[in-house]
């Protein structure tokens, strides 16, 4: 791990960031984001809002139009040699040839980056012990699991001590054990060996869990930035969730909208509502549906989540970027 990039200013600097595609289409807009040393930090926004570019200019994939980008005390541009020697990266799709084994993409990925044999086998077997393959060791991947393959992947991206690991929708089709032993690693790594965790998902709870900051980008720029808890409370609103009959799922949706726009279910043929007070807007729910003759099998008031504040930026009633980071900075 480059150390000494730590006296050299966040371990992730854009200012200004620009990158313009054919026919002047702007991906990126002018985003500005920084992440500390050592820090979790989750990047959220919608389908074409400029995560997958963000992450291909800051892994140095993609040149920037415009702007300074600097990872690990590097520039993307002048120092990109230096920049790639810094990272780690594990993306969606796993790459990894199903006919070597653990210790064997591991000799390889070792060759790549110049580590003699003695740091190779240490570092290799450090590894494979930490994300649990070391009795799969000698197996061929095309053996593994999903989940395996995640952890694998994961090692071999750690393997020259990174001092910035990007990971793109790290658990995606993992069941729930695997997932939570992966999150437990990246949890890991960044309060015991200080590595910077740059993480893209599309699944909210895992961003809840682990970033300590969260950005969420639209339409290329940064509209709203914090940590989950305060984002829930500056752009989150509680929900009343009801589980009417199937018959009456539609008369139950209809009614609810007249209470505030409806947000997402949790529960199977659920209709949930968000609302500004639950102590004012609850009774006079419940004397509605009383009225209207809809019977309600399960009632429950929920305290906003991570979606309700994604739905609420990018959704519908979506407010301009100017308007909303005043807001966060107060």
């Amino acid at each position: 791990m480059d150390l000494s990039a730590r006296s050299r200013g966040p371990a992730i600097e854009v200012t200004g960031l620009v990158r313009e595609f054919a026919k002047g289409r702007r991906a990126l807009d002018g985003l500005d984001l920084h992440v500390g040393h050592g820090e979790i930090y989750g990047l959220l926004g919608p389908n074409g809002a400029g995560k997958s570019t963000t992450v291909n200019i800051l892994t140095t994939l993609l040149p920037p139009t415009a702007g300074t980008v600097r990872v690990a005390g590097h520039d993307v541009v002048t120092e990109a040699g230096r920049v790639r020697r810094s990272i780690g990266v594990a993306m969606q799709d796993v790459s990894l040839d199903p006919l070597l084994s653990p210790r064997e993409h591991m000799k390889l990925q070792a060759a790549l980056y110049g580590l003699g044999r003695a740091e190779r086998n240490r570092r290799s077997e450090e590894l494979l012990a930490a994300v649990g393959l070391t009795d799969r060791a000698g197996d061929k991947v095309s053996t593994f699991s999903g989940g395996m393959k995640r952890r694998l992947d994961l090692a071999l991206a750690l393997l020259h001590r990174p001092a910035v690991l990007f990971l793109d929708e790290p658990t995606n089709g993992l069941d729930v054990p695997s997932r939570e032993a992966l999150w437990e690693q990246i949890r890991r790594l960044s309060s015991e060996e200080g590595v910077t965790v740059f993480l893209t998902s599309q699944y909210l709870e895992e961003i809840d869990v682990l970033a300590g900051r969260i950005g969420i980008v639209d339409r290329g720029r940064m509209i709203a930035e914090a940590t989950p808890d305060d984002l829930k409370d500056q752009f989150g609103q509680p929900a009343i969730e009801i589980v009417p009959t199937a018959e009456q799922r539609q008369a139950a949706a209809d009614l609810l909208a007249g209470f505030g726009p409806l947000g997402s279910a949790v529960r199977p043929g659920a209709v949930a509502v968000r609302v500004t007070s639950v102590a004012r807007e609850l009774p006079e729910i419940v004397r509605a549906l009383d009225a209207a003759d809809i019977v309600v099998e399960q009632l429950e008031v929920r305290a906003p989540t991570l979606n309700d504040v994604f739905l609420s930026l990018t959704g519908d009633g979506r407010q301009e970027a100017g308007d909303l980071l005043p807001e966060m900075a107060s």
